[in-house]
C-alpha cells in the first residue's frame, strides 16, 4: 500500500518547545519518574491562578456563549481592546481594527496565511519564538533570521537586519518583550526598527504578549506608536501570560497605520477568520473584565513578587555556574543562558538537553529550537517558586559539572 506521508510544507517547520524532548519526558513519566517541566511558559501548573473577577465573568456569561460569535470576536471584547490601545496613546484605533483569536498563536498563523505568498521573505529575530518561523514556512514564505546581540543585552542588530533585506522582503517581526531572551527594547530601538520598515516599505508584526511582565525600570513601548500613520503595524497580545489564563486561548491582533493601502489584505484576513468560524466565545467574555479591571500582575513583577524574585534568582544562580553566563531578563518569564564552548564543547544541544532530562529529570529547551544558530544556549522557564527553582538549577549545575 502507498505510504501516507506528511505534507512537504512541514519540511522546514519545527516546534521543539513541544518536540522530541517532551516525548522523552512523557516516556520517563510513564516509567514513574517525576519530571520538572521548565520548557513551556504555562503559569497554571506552578500555582499562578487567574484573577477571581475573570473567572466570575466567564461563568456569568456561559448561558449566552453557546453559539458562534462574529468571526472577528464579540463586540464588547473588541471594544475593550480598542479602548486599551487608545488609553496607551493610540487614539486612532477603532473596534473594526481588532480581531479576537484563540490566543496569539492562532492569530499569527491566520495573519500569515492571509499575507504571505510563496517565496515572500519575512524577517524574524534569532532567537525567536519558533511559531513565527514555522508559521511563515507553513504559509509558503521564507523566514530570514536577523541576529539579536547578546553582548548588547539581546538588542536587535540593526545592521544585520538592513543587510538581509531584499526586493522580496515583505515584513519585519518584532518580539518585545522578547521570548526567549527576556529583553525589553528601548524606545529608541523600537523607533529604529520601525524606521527600517518605513524606509523599505515593510509591514511590522509586533508580538507583545509579554508587554505587562516588566522588571525594575523596564518600560514597554508599542511598535504601533512608532509606526504612526505611515507604517502598517499588526500588534499581537492577549490574556494568557499577564492574566494567567493560557488555557482560555484569548488573544487579539490590532491593525494600525495606513489601512487604506491594505484593504485587500484585510479582506483576506477577514476571510480566514470566517473560515475558522470564531474564537472560543466563553473566553472572549474575559477580555473586557481583564482590560477594564484591577491589574493584578503588578503585585507579581515588583521586588517581593513571585515573577520578579524567581526571575532574579534564576539569573543569579545560572551566572554562578562555572562556564555559564546569562543576560539578566528585563521582562517575560525566561532566562536564555549561554554555555561557554571552551568549557562545554557541545555539538548537538538537543542531545545535551536530552541527557540533562534523563540524568536530572529537568526539562528545558535547547537554544537551536529557538532558531539560534549555535548549539550553546538553552531556555529555562522561571515559573517555579524559589525553592523548586533553586533545586532545579542546582541539579543543572551538578550535571554541568560532569561535562566540564
Amino acid at each position: 500500500m502507498r505510504k501516507i506521508r506528511q505534507s512537504k510544507k512541514l519540511r522546514n517547520v519545527r516546534y521543539d518547545v513541544r518536540g522530541p524532548i517532551l516525548v522523552e519526558a512523557h516516556r520517563l513519566e510513564a516509567e514513574g519518574h517525576r519530571i520538572l517541566k521548565l520548557n513551556i511558559g504555562n503559569p497554571a501548573p506552578f500555582g499562578f491562578e487567574a484573577p477571581e473577577a475573570i473567572l466570575a465573568d466567564v461563568i456569568h456569561h456561559l448561558p449566552e456563549a453557546q453559539g458562534y460569535s462574529d468571526s472577528r470576536g464579540i463586540y464588547s471584547a473588541r471594544t475593550a481592546v480598542a479602548q486599551y490601545y487608545q488609553s496607551r496613546g493610540l487614539k486612532e484605533v477603532e473596534v473594526e481594527d481588532v480581531f479576537i483569536g484563540n490566543g496569539v498563536s492562532e492569530l499569527i498563523s491566520m495573519v500569515l496565511q492571509a499575507f504571505v505568498d510563496d517565496g515572500n521573505e519575512v524577517l524574524v529575530p534569532a532567537p525567536d519564538y519558533p511559531l513565527w518561523t514555522g508559521a511563515v514556512s507553513l504559509s509558503g514564505g521564507t523566514p530570514v533570521h536577523y541576529r539579536c546581540d547578546e553582548a548588547d543585552d539581546w538588542m536587535p542588530d540593526l545592521e544585520d537586519i538592513e543587510s538581509k533585506i531584499t526586493e522580496n522582503t515583505h515584513a519585519l517581526v518584532i518580539i518585545n518583550p522578547n521570548n526567549p531572551t527576556g529583553a525589553v527594547y528601548s524606545k529608541e530601538t523600537v523607533e529604529k526598527l520601525v524606521d527600517i520598515a518605513r524606509r523599505h516599505q515593510l509591514v511590522v508584526f509586533a508580538d507583545e504578549i509579554y508587554e505587562k511582565i516588566l522588571f525594575d525600570d523596564a518600560v514597554h513601548h508599542h511598535a504601533a506608536a512608532a509606526a504612526g500613520s505611515d507604517v502598517l503595524c499588526l500588534t499581537f497580545s492577549g490574556l494568557s501570560k499577564a492574566y494567567r489564563v493560557c488555557g482560555y486561548r484569548a488573544g487579539w491582533v490590532m491593525i494600525s497605520g495606513p489601512k487604506e493601502i491594505a484593504e485587500e489584505f484585510l479582506e483576506g484576513l477577514t476571510l480566514v477568520a470566517n473560515m475558522r468560524m470564531c474564537a472560543n466565545v466563553p473566553a472572549q467574555h474575559a477580555i473586557q473584565t481583564a482590560l477594564g479591571g484591577y491589574q493584578s500582575i503588578n503585585e507579581l513583577i515588583v521586588p517581593g513578587g513571585r515573577f520578579y524574585e524567581q526571575s532574579m534568582l534564576a539569573d543569579r544562580l545560572l551566572n554562578e555556574i562555572p562556564g555559564v553566563s546569562s543576560v539578566r531578563p528585563r521582562g517575560a518569564l525566561y532566562c536564555f543562558p549561554r554555555l561557554d564552548p571552551e568549557v562545554y564543547p557541545i555539538d548537538d544541544d538537543e542531545h545535551f538537553v536530552l541527557e540533562l532530562l534523563r540524568a536530572k529529570k529537568i526539562l528545558v529547551t535547547h537554544g537551536t529550537g529557538f532558531n539560534w544558530p549555535e548549539p550553546d544556549h538553552f531556555r529555562l522557564v522561571t515559573l517555579p517558586d524559589v525553592d523548586v527553582l533553586e533545586e532545579a538549577i542546582g541539579r543543572i549545575a551538578e550535571f554541568l559539572a560532569t561535562r566540564r
